[in-house]
């Protein structure tokens, strides 16, 4: 038995010389070629050098990703960003996410390969509900779940996307998790409700028109005011503390529109209508500058590439952006740049981009799962 495992040392030390020779002529020439191509799509730093390849290795958080770390030669990030096709293009990758290592000497890219993308049509599941605080899940990306926290740092969502992209079959995803979470659903629909079936009607507080509209809004600031009030007077500095202190908790208020757009659109409209837009618009500024503290959230959605029909007060403060498959004009007033334009295929349905540039498939649910 000793005879025959000292037989197979030379066999072992042979087979592992051969690995670190396939390991030192092959990876290298992949550095260079990676470097190559690169400098090719002019990713480059001020002297004309391109990022240099380390290593690659897997990611601990998802076993679908690999991690490649380059030394970054002082290029700027956004560089990264303005060249994540053209980069995706010359390594034959798709790029999750780009991001700084080491202060800013390394970036790192987390991809997938080229032909590993997600599923077309995810389903919902009971399930999936988050039992987080007021955390709603919108779908998976390729390094999974994607949600937003409302209770947190992230008050309103801006959701966008053309015919056809989904966008408001993500918006009652949001809706329906928002109700199963205790909270009150105004919804502001100038179709009659009828993108709407009759359950949604019996949970939630349907607008159909501009008057009912005033009314709702109305209220809805009435009811912040309030509540600034309430707080006030027990010290409390947002609705989470004031329902742990009380024995009568409130719920979270969310006002949603499918078309924000059709909403807010002045073309045509005599002094009388001006007004009256004027002042939805102000109660919307308003619950968009301060609801977060007292529980009053936005979910707007749009479909119109105009960057007038969205006021810069009620924008500036909705953080978290979501766009489908969209032209460069509604990405950009969307997330602020044309990521949804490049990134999201024409034909896509229920595929969308967040503002940090997370590309995930949505989940679609049935209506009877209200």
């Amino acid at each position: 038995a000793a005879d025959r495992v000292l037989g197979m040392r030379p066999y072992r030390v042979q087979l592992v010389g051969g690995i670190v020779l396939w390991a030192i002529l092959i990876y290298p020439f992949g550095r260079r070629t990676t470097k190559d191509q690169l400098q090719c799509i002019g990713l480059v730093n001020h002297a004309g050098m391109p990022p240099e390849l380390l290593r690659k290795y897997g990611d601990s958080d998802n076993p679908r990703v690999t991690v490649w770390e380059f030394r970054n030669q002082n290029i700027p990030l956004q560089e990264w960003e303005n060249k994540r096709l053209a980069i995706e293009t010359a390594l034959g990758i798709t790029i999750v996410k780009l991001t700084y290592a080491k202060g800013k000497s390394r970036v790192l890219v987390y991809v997938v390969p080229a032909g590993d993308d997600l599923p077309e049509v995810l389903k919902w599941k009971e399930s999936y509900l988050s039992p987080k605080s007021f955390e709603l899940v919108l779908g998976k990306s390729y390094t999974g779940p994607v949600t937003v926290n409302l209770a947190y740092n992230i008050p309103h969502i801006l959701l966008g996307g053309s015919t056809g992209s989904g966008k408001s079959a993500l918006l009652k995803l949001l809706l329906m998790q928002a109700l199963h979470k205790g909270a009150e659903v105004y919804i502001a629909d100038f179709k009659g409700g009828v993108d709407f079936p009759k359950v949604w009607h019996e949970k939630c507080r349907m607008c159909f028109t501009e008057e009912d509209l005033r009314y709702t809004l109305d209220q809805l600031v009435a009811v912040l005011e309030y509540r600034k009030s309430e707080f006030r007077a027990l010290g409390c500095p947002n609705i989470d503390t004031y329902n742990e202190t009380t024995e009568l908790p409130i719920p979270r208020l969310i006002f949603a529109c499918d078309e924000v757009a059709e909403m807010l659109d002045k073309t045509g409209a005599d002094n009388e209508r001006k007004k009256l837009l004027a002042q939805m618009e102000n109660k919307l500024s308003t619950i968009a500058r301060q609801g977060r503290a007292f529980g009053i959230h936005l979910i707007l959605a749009t479909q119109r590439p105009d960057a007038t029909i969205i006021p810069s007060q009620i924008r500036n403060n909705i953080d978290f952006r979501v766009c489908g498959r969209a032209d460069s004009v509604l990405s950009q007033i969307i997330l602020d740049n044309t990521n949804a334009a490049e990134q999201i295929p024409k034909d896509a349905r229920g595929r969308f981009i967040t503002g940090d540039g997370t590309v995930f498939q949505g989940y679609l649910f049935g209506e009877g799962q209200l």
